[in-house]
């Protein structure tokens, strides 16, 4: 299974990569956790980036009661430090993971934080 998202990841990413004018949210989720991370691919770098093991939503995850109310947490927080950075409008990268539950939350969550996909 691991092998096929691996594969899709690849695949994706021979089609988009992040610019400056709009970089790229890239997605990780382990069984427990879900990451997030703004990144430039021209530069090598990341931009802003969100966890959910991020201090500054920490009381707001603990009492999130599932984990796709925690991803949507992650992504509006994700969206608010891109936009302290002046980061408007994205690229969702979903890492060969498909757009579905906890994955799909985090792009809702970063949309209604105002990021534009």
């Amino acid at each position: 299974m691991k092998d096929k998202r691996l594969k899709n990841k690849i695949r994706v990413r021979k089609k988009i990569s992040g610019t400056a004018e709009r970089p790229r949210v890239a997605i990780f989720r382990s069984l427990t956790q879900i990451y997030a991370q703004v990144i430039d691919d021209t530069n090598n770098s990341t931009l802003a980036s969100a966890s959910s093991l991020t201090k500054e939503i920490e009381k707001d995850i603990k009492n999130a009661k599932s984990k796709i109310e925690k991803s949507k947490i992650v992504g509006k927080h994700l969206a608010k430090v891109a936009k302290e950075k002046g980061i408007e409008t994205v690229i969702f990268d979903r890492a060969g993971y498909r757009y579905h539950g906890r994955v799909q939350a985090v792009a809702e969550g970063a949309r209604e934080g105002g990021l534009k996909f």
